[in-house]
């Protein structure tokens, strides 16, 4: 069983890689560490589709591919991080689902006993479960159960994280892959903590680009209430009900063609009740406002300018 301290601590691992990162930026002649600790822009264009924007693991825009291979495997291909043909995990309910799925509990907004809150929150489902699958920090980016090519499938990558599995990858021809931090980045991670990714991407430290963003943690207290239910008793007075409800999905039908498109908020109906999950405001393939166009930041279904998603269900 892997504990965490909630105080940042230098062990060996921690200290080979720090070593690593700051030499990579003495090598390349700029004397302070390749990855600043500074937001740094994306060379994504975030236009067209998912292969143009950061969940585009297969390659690394941000800092030298090198670096990016040594903190997790290459796999070469956009879609593989996420999705197979074949052989994906039947465990969770999304398509054609390739990563490995872990029964983690999380500390949902209810815990804060807020008065504002009057409807039920119940854990995340699944449309909120494969975002966290990377978000929560628990799982390594490239944690999957089919690699690319023949006979690379591993079952007991479904529910639990293999190390020796994801290590067999060869991610430089006539080498098989020499990261070691694997372990560190997929089996422990209370939120919010240094643990894995954010041993070196933490504000604290500095010696990388802080993932604090991107690493929500199992504590989503401060988050959008995922898992909330639809508040119907309140519709009309300061929320604002989906136009079109169908079997497992509402949602806002901004082009009245009764279908769910990509730009338009919804809820998922998870169990006997519509909720906020995730994928109600992000899709995680980007949406863009008109076809090839400028994908909205943060993945958000709708832009949210002058608080629009917000506005979206509140009627304030």
């Amino acid at each position: 069983m892997h504990t965490q301290s909630t105080e940042p601590r230098l062990d060996p691992q921690r200290f080979f890689w720090l070593s690593f990162i700051m030499a990579l930026g003495w090598a390349g002649g700029i004397g302070v560490p390749l990855m600043a600790a500074e937001e740094f822009p994306s060379n994504f264009t975030n236009t067209g589709g998912i292969s143009n924007t950061r969940h585009n693991l297969s390659l690394s825009t941000n800092v030298s591919q090198a670096a990016m291979i040594t903190a997790r495997n290459q796999y070469g291909e956009v879609c593989v991080y996420c999705h197979t043909p074949h052989g994906a995990n039947a465990n969770i309910a999304a398509p054609l689902w390739n990563r490995t799925f872990k029964s983690n509990t999380y500390q949902t907004y209810d815990q804060l006993r807020t008065s504002s809150l009057t409807a039920k929150v119940n854990q995340p489902g699944i449309n909120s479960l494969t975002c966290l699958s990377c978000h929560d920090g628990t799982v390594a980016v490239d944690s999957i159960i089919n690699m690319p090519g023949s006979g690379r499938y591993n079952a007991n990558g479904l529910t639990s994280h293999q190390e020796a599995f994801l290590d067999s990858w060869i991610t430089v021809p006539g080498q098989t892959s020499v990261s070691p931090n694997h372990l560190a980045m997929g089996l422990s991670s209370p939120a919010k903590s240094n643990a894995g990714c954010m041993s070196c991407h933490n504000s604290d430290i500095g010696v990388a680009h802080s993932f604090a963003i991107a690493n929500i943690g199992t504590d989503l207290r401060d988050e959008h209430p995922i898992g909330v239910e639809i508040p119907t008793a309140r519709i009309g007075q300061d929320f604002i009900g989906p136009t079109v409800t169908l079997d497992k999905v509402a949602f806002f039908d901004l082009n009245a063609n009764n279908k769910p498109d990509s730009n338009e908020i919804r809820f998922f109906k998870t169990g006997d009740t519509y909720r906020v999950e995730c994928a109600s405001c992000h899709d995680p393939h980007g949406v863009a406002a008109t076809h090839g166009g400028q994908i909205h930041p943060t993945f958000l279904r709708v832009k949210n300018d002058g608080s629009a998603v917000c506005l979206t269900c509140h009627a304030k």
